[in-house]
């Protein structure tokens, strides 16, 4: 008789999961779902309904697990109970879909009856400043680990876990693709912080100085990898860079704005070139390693729809 493969993770196929759900309410409209979804997709109700309702809902156990244990060495401390962010990460390719997630669930866990305070942060405000890259010389390694400002997003992550009252983060522009000097944006103590990024579970990472001790996974208490097979992700980033073609990249202060009035056919060739030269070699050497230590693997099929979930043991 054939044995199964040893694996740490459970897996559940998209009915098991969503029989998941148990009575956890649905709390957003169709009209507050087209608010969240991606420019690339549609996102259903019976996909909110199928995976992130479970999905919320396990996040729940964790949440008040976590903040049971806290409870306890406050206690044996004999100290006052400290407010202490419950940190999420999300993690996964260009083009996967990681914003939808975040975006979604951060809908979902802020309607929790305990009115809980869910804040969304991207890990985008701490990459260094375009003059800074082009200073490195690593402006097309733009979103691989070196390009990151590490120790400023460790200290943040660092005061967030802290309890800090306040706490800044960088602000970036997509529009202009750059950091936006001395804006920032406000993180005060919520319950929950979701974390989003290509490197939120990255460890080990390839820095042209001496390699950091501690890694932003160490803060995060429960981690979320966003899958696909490499051709779909290539689809959809060639999809999407073609709707920006003609949307975002025509505004005159656009980083992009040149690719606005290439041909069609110039325009896939370029996309198709981006894509491989440079968010395929990210892919390959810094973000797949990591999903084997995501705590939860969304695996997604055409239209970006999950098939099936993995979920650590």
């Amino acid at each position: 008789m054939a044995t199964l493969p040893i694996s740490p993770y459970m897996i559940f196929t998209r009915e098991q999961w969503a029989a998941l759900r148990d009575s956890e309410p649905m709390t957003l409209t169709y009209e507050e779902l087209l608010t969240l979804q991606g420019i690339d997709y549609e996102l259903s109700i019976d996909e909110v309904e199928d995976i992130y309702l479970p999905l919320s809902r396990l996040l729940s156990y964790y949440v008040h697990a976590r903040a049971s244990r806290q409870s306890v060495l406050m206690r044996f401390l004999n100290q006052g109970v400290q407010k202490i962010p419950f940190i999420i990460g999300i993690a996964g390719s260009v083009s996967v879909g990681k914003s939808t997630t975040a975006r979604v669930l951060q809908a979902l866990l802020s309607r929790w009856k305990e009115n809980t305070r869910v804040s969304l942060v991207t890990t985008d405000g701490f990459l260094y400043p375009n003059a800074t890259l082009e200073e490195k010389g690593i402006m097309l390694k733009k979103g691989f680990p070196q390009s990151y400002d590490i120790k400023r997003l460790l200290q943040f992550v660092t005061d967030i876990k802290s309890g800090k009252d306040r706490v800044e983060v960088p602000r970036y522009s997509h529009l202009v693709y750059d950091i936006i000097p001395n804006e920032y944006d406000i993180v005060e103590q919520p319950d929950i912080l979701i974390l989003e990024g290509l490197n939120v579970l990255q460890s080990g990472m390839d820095y042209p100085s001496e390699k950091p001790r501690i890694f932003v996974s160490d803060f995060v208490d429960f981690s979320i990898y966003v899958d696909a097979e490499e051709q779909l992700l290539e689809d959809w980033y060639i999809s999407r860079f073609m709707k920006f073609r003609q949307g975002a990249f025509t505004n005159p202060r656009s980083y992009f704005k040149s690719f606005s009035g290439l041909s069609e056919k110039d325009a896939m060739k370029t996309a198709k070139t981006i894509w491989r030269e440079i968010n395929r070699k990210n892919l390959r050497k810094n973000i797949l390693p990591t999903k084997e230590r995501a705590n939860l693997i969304l695996h997604k099929r055409e239209g970006h729809s999950v098939d099936f979930v993995r979920l650590r043991k």
